[in-house]
């Protein structure tokens, strides 16, 4: 059942949020059909890598995962939404990540036009880890 709201840039941005700070598959689930309930489809993947390869990976497995999970649809302006709001996100935690480790999740959010997406990372080397979290929105 979806219930018509007034959601804005903001509301989908805690979407994004909400769904990247999840910590298991199940609380996943749950979030997104509240989530589903109100009109925003939203979508979270978990990712790992060292920073210096990262950057092309996670705007890649953001694109894939709200394609798969039927976020957006196959257009060029979608998918660069998608990847826009990714790098962005990326460009808010970036002095903190070069040359480290990273491992998290990113949550993808969109309602109508907006489109958002929120990286949540551990950042560090072995278990000197930083926390970081950087957000990006775009409209389609």
């Amino acid at each position: 059942m979806h219930i018509k709201m007034d959601v804005g840039s903001k509301q989908v941005c805690r979407a994004a949020i909400e769904i990247a700070l999840t910590e298991t598959r199940e609380e996943e689930t749950e979030l997104k059909a509240k989530n589903s309930t109100k009109g925003i489809c939203s979508v979270a993947v978990d990712f790992g890598s060292d920073f210096n390869s990262a950057v092309a990976k996670i705007l890649e497995r953001a694109v894939v995962a709200a394609k798969r999970e039927n976020v957006i649809g196959s257009s060029h302006a979608e998918e660069g939404a998608v990847a826009g709001a990714a790098h962005e996100a990326l460009q808010q935690i970036i002095d903190k990540c070069v040359g480290l480790n990273l491992g998290g999740k990113i949550g993808i959010a969109r309602y109508e036009s907006h489109i958002s997406v929120c990286v949540f990372f551990a950042i560090g080397l072995l278990n000197l880890n930083d926390v970081a979290i950087g957000m990006g929105h775009r409209a389609v």
